[in-house]
């Protein structure tokens, strides 16, 4: 007598889940290496970790599933590793606002993807245009001596460092060893991550409201506008204080303790730098799907806000003029006399009026849409 095998729950959703994504990637023109399976299997275990921290099955109705499937779509074409160490991608769970079929707004589960500073590493040894080789960055600090490279004409020269270990680090260099064996050298700097805290501090303040109403969903014109002004008051004053803002005592509301506290301030800094160098270097895909998969991951908050663009998308009528011209008055009719009686023509039918009308030889018609009509105007990791 044969016995059915043992599988795991986690067995279960991995036998679920793995043969779609791989039948889903195929049909977009994306083949899945051994590898692409490994993160897959890999992102689901690190997934059922979230959940079971939660208490959430994965039968949960509450659970968005389709994102499930479209996280693990991005796993796999973009060959990033949950389990690897550092790590290059994470989850974490959040509760959204969903609007049903019949206009009702529901609260949904979702996971949510981000890349972690060796993920981009991985992406760009992978899918970097003409990249032989990454080598180790260098994380140089304020104490250290540097010399920015230069260039002499066609000739270029490498930047020198001598590290001393001392100070916080101003500015990260990423030595990429290119197909035609040169040797070019990548920087970003420590002020640069101002425009990060900016959009994170945006991204935060996405659902306040400051007071002006109870919900923002349900705020007037006039309360949208008073909220805009002060989300713009409190942005500007961050762009001034530059980094200084993370130490400001009424904008660290606005601000995550990853960003803000001491102890991760630094490792978020770093990550940020990494983050920008990365994203600006070429890349080839080889797949506009996959391009797409990786423009949606690489920004969660870049993401979130153009997923904020796209629920207020059209939502304001646009009042469009009437291009039509006036009808001309109506003129009385001048008496004449009477005519002598004429002899009595053949009428068309029916049917000859309406092939007269289909022909297109309506009187006017050609009038029906005189005049100009105005055009209508229509998405981190920061």
């Amino acid at each position: 007598m044969s016995t059915k095998p043992f599988e795991t729950g986690l067995a279960k959703i991995t036998n679920t889940f793995a043969p779609m994504i791989e039948s889903q990637l195929m049909s977009n023109g994306v083949n899945m290496d051994q590898y692409s399976k490994q993160c897959v299997i890999n992102a689901i275990s690190a997934i059922n970790t979230v959940l079971d921290s939660k208490a959430i099955d994965w039968n949960n109705p509450d659970l968005d599933k389709n994102n499930v499937t479209q996280i693990l779509m991005n796993v796999a074409s973009l060959k990033l590793n949950a389990s690897a160490s550092p790590r290059e991608v994470y989850f974490q769970l959040r509760n959204i606002k969903v609007t049903t079929p019949d206009k009702k707004d529901i609260w949904k589960k979702q996971i949510e993807m981000g890349i972690e500073g060796d993920g981009n590493d991985a992406i760009l040894a992978n899918f970097g245009r003409n990249v032989e080789k990454v080598y180790p960055y260098w994380l140089v600090r304020e104490d250290d001596h540097f010399e920015y490279p230069k260039f002499r004409g066609v000739n270029y020269e490498a930047p020198v460092w001598a590290p001393t270990g001392k100070g916080e680090v101003v500015r990260i260099v990423y030595p990429i060893l290119h197909t035609d064996k040169t040797l070019h050298f990548y920087i970003s700097e420590r002020d640069d991550v101002v425009k990060n805290l900016i959009a994170h501090m945006n991204n935060s303040m996405m659902n306040m409201t400051f007071g002006v109403c109870a919900d923002r969903f349900k705020a007037t014109p006039d309360q949208k506008k008073t909220i805009a002004a002060k989300k713009a008051e409190i942005l500007k004053r961050a762009k001034d204080l530059g980094l200084g803002a993370l130490d400001d005592p009424d904008l660290q509301q606005y601000i995550s303790p990853a960003w803000s506290e001491y102890q991760s301030r630094e490792s978020m800094l770093i990550r940020k730098m990494r983050n920008n160098l990365v994203k600006k270097i070429p890349k080839d895909f080889g797949s506009a799907f996959v391009e797409m998969l990786h423009n949606e991951v690489s920004d969660p908050d870049f993401a979130a806000v153009h997923r904020e663009i796209a629920e207020k998308a059209n939502s304001e009528p646009i009042d469009i003029p009437n291009s039509t011209p006036p009808a001309a008055p109506a003129v009385e009719p001048v008496s004449t006399p009477a005519a002598e009686p004429q002899p009595k023509e053949s009428t068309p039918t029916d049917e000859q009026n309406a092939g007269a009308d289909e022909a297109g030889n309506t009187p006017g018609a050609e009038d029906d849409f005189s005049g100009d009509v105005p055009p209508m105007e229509q998405e981190l990791d920061f």
